[in-house]
């Protein structure tokens, strides 16, 4: 079974972001950037495939500008066998938008012929939960989203996944894609000499004009903001006041 990993380049989990003077987006000059983490997940879980013998190759494949080779060469130190990169200079958390980046990768897809697609479930700097449903939709695959456990099965895989009610498990016959959530491992360190030998492992360069997709973005970012700093609380001494101060002034009651 060979699987695709899509991966995305984003500011490390650890940073606080700020907002740039002009509203018009997130500062990320000079941040620590890495592997989202949920993209994370998802290439330890393939990797944990092929340590099972279920998956014979793992294709790591980024959007993004040329630093988003340094988050590929992250994938293949980890046990990735080798990337591609589609080059944009397009930002890719405002700019490159979930139905542009579903596009790309089925077009990546439609060379590769994988048999799976594991992908995280969302990205950490626009939160979209968008992408994995709209290559599903594109392709016609089948999907398993929001997994926290996958089994495979004779001719498929089972998925078990987390919804509102508690844990659903659904069975996919392959090809599919199958987005994960945080639940579902823990990502190994990648050890130094894989690092030293992920340095020779392949990546190949592609550009959406050869995957022939139209990048430009359908929605407009007015304005980006930094969330109003908390005010102080009050003490108040009774139940009594409580209430009516939850009545009058805060109007939850």
């Amino acid at each position: 079974m060979k699987l695709l990993v899509p991966i995305k380049r984003v500011v490390d989990y650890n940073v606080r972001v700020r907002v740039k003077a002009d509203g018009s987006g997130v500062d990320t000059s000079n941040v620590k950037m890495s592997m989202n983490p949920f993209d994370e997940i998802a290439v330890e879980e393939a990797i944990r495939l092929k340590e099972k013998g279920t998956a014979s190759e793992i294709v790591a494949v980024s959007i993004g500008e040329a630093k988003a080779q340094e988050t590929l060469r992250t994938a293949m130190a980890m046990g990735a066998d080798r990337s591609i990169h589609v080059a944009t200079s397009a930002a890719t958390d405002t700019e490159l938008q979930p139905l542009e980046v579903a596009k790309l990768l089925k077009a990546v897809v439609e060379r590769e012929n994988p048999d799976l697609v594991l992908m995280g479930k969302q990205a950490i700097d626009d939160d979209s939960n968008q992408t994995a449903q709209m290559l599903a939709a594109l392709l016609g695959w089948p999907q398993g989203t929001f997994a926290s456990k996958i089994e495979p099965s004779e001719g498929g895989l089972n998925v078990t996944r987390e919804v509102d009610a508690g844990l659903e498990t659904v069975a996919l016959k392959l090809p599919a894609i199958v987005s994960v959530d945080l639940r579902l491992n823990e990502p190994r360190y990648a050890s130094l000499p894989n690092i030293m030998k992920a340095k020779k492992k392949p990546i190949d360069q592609l550009t959406p004009e050869e995957l022939g997709v139209d990048t430009a973005p359908r929605l407009t970012y007015v304005k980006v903001e930094e969330p109003p700093k908390r005010e102080a609380g009050i003490r108040v001494d009774d139940v009594p006041t409580l209430v009516e101060k939850l009545k009058s002034e805060a109007g939850v009651m």
